[in-house]
């Protein structure tokens, strides 16, 4: 019963983690469209929010290995970038199949937390220079706002600058 209460209340298994660690953040929804071109873009908009604050979750492979980038949708992920951040020395984006499967979340509706199989993931330097980001709480749809630095400390996520644009 308390599960399906959880869920009905906007539960995740990003949200479970964030309330779990005791995080403060602020879960936002919204009309999603699933004709749209770009989930973060649409966020952005929906919640009034400006692009620069909104952080897409991608999953790219960095020499074999998962790994997860978290860059404002006002933005393109650096991938030599990312490779760099993490050691490597290649990095592509992950076949989406794969990325859903080991994150547990749908394309579109990738989360940084919560994920079935935690990867190591790098957070965009930008994001230090706002007080809150929003990113997705694990569904198309819904977002949730909290501190980089809480973002940063559930994710054991290093920050170095990934994106551009």
């Amino acid at each position: 019963m308390a599960k399906k209460k959880q869920k009905n209340a906007g539960g995740t298994p990003a949200t479970v983690a964030l309330a779990a660690a005791g995080t403060a953040y602020t879960l936002h929804a919204y009309e999603h469209d699933p004709a749209t071109p770009s989930y973060g873009e649409e966020a952005a908009e929906a919640l009034g929010v400006t692009p620069d604050r909104v952080f897409k979750t991608l999953v790219a492979d960095v020499d074999g290995e998962l790994t997860v980038a978290v860059v404002p949708v006002a933005g393109q992920l650096d991938l030599k970038a990312l490779a760099t951040a993490v050691g490597g020395k290649r990095a592509a984006m992950a076949d989406p199949a794969a990325a859903e499967r080991t994150t547990g979340y749908v394309r579109g509706g990738i989360s940084p937390l919560g994920q079935r199989k935690r990867l190591r993931t790098v957070l965009d330097s930008s994001a230090s220079g706002h007080p809150t980001i929003c990113v997705s709480a694990g569904r198309r749809g819904l977002e949730v706002e909290l501190s980089p630095a809480d973002l940063a400390a559930l994710t054991s996520a290093v920050l170095a600058p990934i994106g551009r644009g």
